[in-house]
């Protein structure tokens, strides 16, 4: 089974150095982006426009930025948490956030991860590429997402 990664981030920048950063880590997973949260929430509920869109293919991380339009990150986390379908799915916060409040609530949502996106690009792209190894070939998903 193919493992997608969600990648939630609105900013095209920050998609392209996370994109940058996958491909320079040999990281070669597809990675399907939404610059919202509530495209995040259609894609992964098959709703809105990606209503129909066969449900198989689920992703085995979510890479999940906090500040987003239309839908914030931690009511996307909460939804996704809310949901039999959706509960036990990886969620790495991955924000430029460096409030102790956003830290806490994050984890109190049920984040499985938080990992502030360092400012240098070498480093974002180490981070990048640990969160990769990890959640793509050291972590072992339930059953349910694989």
């Amino acid at each position: 089974m193919e493992k997608i990664i969600l990648l939630v981030e609105d900013n095209p920048d920050d998609v392209e150095l996370t994109m940058m950063a996958l491909q320079t880590s040999k990281i070669l997973n597809r990675v399907v982006v939404a610059r919202d949260g509530e495209e995040a929430l259609d894609y992964l509920f098959g709703t809105g426009a990606y209503e129909g869109r066969g449900m198989a293919a689920m992703p085995i991380v979510i890479l999940l930025d906090l500040k987003l339009p239309k839908i914030d990150g931690f009511e996307v986390l909460s939804r996704i948490r809310a949901d039999e379908r959706t509960r036990l799915y990886p969620v790495v916060i991955l924000t430029s956030s460096d409030e102790q409040k956003d830290l806490i609530d994050g984890y109190r949502q049920g984040a499985n991860s938080y990992v502030r996106k360092p400012v240098d690009f070498n480093q974002f792209s180490d981070s990048v590429k640990q969160l990769g190894l990890y959640w793509l070939l050291l972590n072992e998903a339930p059953p349910a997402i694989i």
